[in-house]
């Protein structure tokens, strides 16, 4: 168990997908007769906030042209906890195919990655620009469709959801200090961690029958219908192109099928 080496990179993958949701926020700057005059698109980092507020408090020349630009955005992940509501049976798995060959995967893990993304702005203005471009899609959650293992093609949604807004005026001293705005939103992933990918010994499920009854009581109640399906060709693998074929049986004895026998028998209860 423990030794095995695998690695799926799911957390890596979280990571960069909740990058690439805030990417795209531009700002636009207007002038007195609300004609625009600037449009500039929001750098983002992955980092945490004290490093671009120390890099502004640290410059001991502020004649340069640049110290650094605002606004800016930076985020990191700050947490990983498991998530209990989503728990699954630790036993179940189901079988995929990577190329030709047939692999058995346990159901995943379900686990909470904390997000903290901070919007560092000179102007209030440029701000509230960005907030509004982010807020309305959480609502409180924002899915993201991330494909968690590559190998067999296990495509999950992870919704990533919104749970707290705060705001700082990172402002003190004289004129000469620089100012900045600070919003940081705080942000929980639900996302899947899977265990080690290994072969699977058993073939793949070519044959799906179905008993209906009366009722529920299947102890008192007879079968009526039996519903049957089967790939058209028998020998079809996943990757082909294949068809069905259904069948449809109708009862009125008293027997049940057997799955060791793999009949129909007659049985008693007491």
């Amino acid at each position: 168990m423990l030794g095995t080496y695998y690695y799926h990179e799911i957390i890596r993958k979280t990571i960069i997908s909740f990058g690439t949701v805030f990417n795209q926020i531009h700002i636009v700057h207007k002038d007195s007769n609300d004609v625009n005059i600037s449009q500039i698109r929001v750098p983002l980092s992955y980092g945490p906030t004290q490093k671009f507020l120390a890099r502004l408090q640290q410059q001991p020349d502020l004649n340069k042209p640049i110290q650094i630009t605002l606004p800016r955005m930076s985020f990191e992940m700050n947490s990983i906890e498991y998530d209990p509501s989503r728990k699954t049976s630790v036993t179940q798995s189901f079988k995929s195919l990577d190329g030709q060959n047939l692999k058995k995967v346990y159901l995943p893990v379900p686990y909470n990655i904390g997000f903290e993304l901070n919007i560092l702005t000179k102007l209030n203005d440029d701000a509230l620009q960005i907030i509004e471009q982010i807020l309305p899609y959480f609502q409180p959650s924002f899915n993201l469709t991330i494909d968690l293992v590559d190998s067999i093609g296990e495509k999950r949604d992870v919704p990533i959801t919104l749970n707290n807004i705060s705001f700082q005026d990172d402002y003190e001293g004289d004129f000469s200090t620089r100012r900045a705005l600070i919003y940081t939103l705080q942000f929980t992933a639900k996302t899947y961690l899977f265990g080690p990918i290994s072969d699977s010994t058993e073939g793949l499920i070519r044959k799906v029958q179905v008993d209906m009854y009366t009722n529920t009581d299947i102890s008192t109640s007879k079968r009526e219908v039996r519903y049957t399906v089967v790939p058209d060709p028998i020998d079809a693998d996943p990757g082909d192109d294949f068809g069905f074929n259904e069948t449809w049986n109708f009862f009125d004895d008293s027997k049940e099928y057997s799955p060791t026998q793999q009949s129909d028998i007659w049985l008693t209860y007491e």
